[in-house]
């Protein structure tokens, strides 16, 4: 606050020094590049082969567009929420903002879960029949349904306000000043904003995290219940536990610090300062390590899935940059040199070395025995 008098509250129009605005780009720009090349990568490697359109592709194709909703509509948004003091924009960006955020965080949560679950049928219970793609894409169209339906009463109750008596100081220039206008959730009862958080921190975080823990324990058991053959295998074990307990652990830790957030300022008697504290510097980060989860998620299932892994190198090394510049381009660029190989050539290896490889697979099949780690890379 620069000055309050009269009960008129002046406040600067950047929350933050020059020093401390720049970090916050800086960290929101880093994880928003790394959000959408890593989750244009995913989508094209799917789209683009046909043979990497099977049911967990899939999920991870949805993942990947809800991510890339999440980079679009949430970094920048809560970039600009950050440094300037009140809302800057209408109240139908306000609205828009709020329910596309929150629909996109929800579906990229349930994703997650879908992933978990059917990680889970295909490992732990290798016989029984696979979901089918057509099954998959109503699991899809499932998920967002059921994120649009939690975030419905969010899009009625935003709204944005003049609060009054409050004005904006524009580089400490009394003679340019501002209303503070702010967006926020106004429920007719105050009580059902804190109803309506307990429930969103129930089915968006307790509840999906409670259900990939115990899916991806059920994996971690049944892969060391399994007989090894040799250490190559028994690596290869290592490698998908690892990963499991990765996406389990990242998911946890970078939403929670936002959702205990949440919590207080709704449930904790905080005064003006300590409102200030958390609004200032606290839930910045916050948001910044919940939305670098969306970030992250094409690098871990893209390191630790050889399919994706050789589709990130066949992309590399197969296209040029201007196709990484123009959008249009991801489709109809021209591969110039000759002598490098093609993302198609690259992706299908796996298959055809499985075609061409021996009758051991066949011998597997008749005697209906399933490697988890096949079932894995599937």
């Amino acid at each position: 606050k620069l000055a309050n008098a009269t009960n008129v509250t002046f406040f600067p129009y950047y929350q933050h020094s020059l020093y401390v605005a720049v970090i916050y780009t800086l960290a929101y720009s880093f994880i928003f590049v790394l959000c959408m090349l890593g989750n244009i990568l995913v989508c094209l490697i799917v789209l683009e082969n046909r043979r990497m359109r099977t049911v967990t592709n899939l999920f991870i194709l949805n993942l990947a567009i809800s991510d890339l909703l999440v980079g679009i509509f949430c970094i920048p948004t809560t970039l600009v929420d950050n440094l300037i003091t009140g809302w800057p924009f209408s109240n139908t960006v306000c609205k828009m903002s709020g329910f596309v955020q929150g629909v996109s965080v929800s579906a990229s949560v349930f994703t997650l879960v879908a992933i978990a679950v059917e990680r889970f049928r295909c490992i732990v219970y290798p016989l029984q029949p696979k979901l089918t793609l057509f099954v998959a894409k109503l699991a899809i169209v499932s998920i967002w349904v059921l994120a649009v339906a939690f975030m419905c009463p969010t899009a009625v109750a935003l709204t944005v306000e003049k609060i009054p008596f409050h004005y904006m100081v524009y580089n400490n220039n009394f003679n340019h000043t501002l209303p503070l206008y702010t967006c926020y959730e106004n429920f007719d009862n105050p009580r059902m904003r804190k109803v309506y958080t307990v429930v969103l921190f129930a089915h968006i975080y307790l509840l999906p995290l409670t259900v990939i823990t115990l899916m991806y324990v059920s994996i971690g058991i049944k892969l060391f219940s399994s007989v090894l053959a040799n250490n190559e295998v028994s690596r290869k074990k290592i490698k998908v536990i690892k990963m499991l307990i990765v996406v389990a652990l990242l998911f946890m830790l970078s939403w929670l610090p936002l959702w205990t957030l949440l919590m207080i300022t709704d449930y904790a008697d905080l005064d003006g300062n300590e409102l200030d504290l958390l609004t200032s510097y606290i839930f910045p980060f916050a948001h910044w390590l919940a939305f670098s989860n969306s970030s992250v998620n094409p690098i871990i299932y893209g390191y630790y899935n050889q399919n994706f892994k050789r589709g990130f190198e066949a992309i590399w090394k197969a296209r040029p940059f201007c196709c990484l510049v123009q959008s249009q381009l991801w489709m109809e660029c021209v591969v110039l040199h000759s002598g490098r190989p093609r993302s198609d050539q690259e992706l299908e290896m796996t298959a055809v070395n499985k075609k061409s490889s021996n009758t051991e697979e066949s011998d597997k099949v008749s005697s209906l025995v399933v490697s988890p780690y096949q079932v894995w890379d599937n």
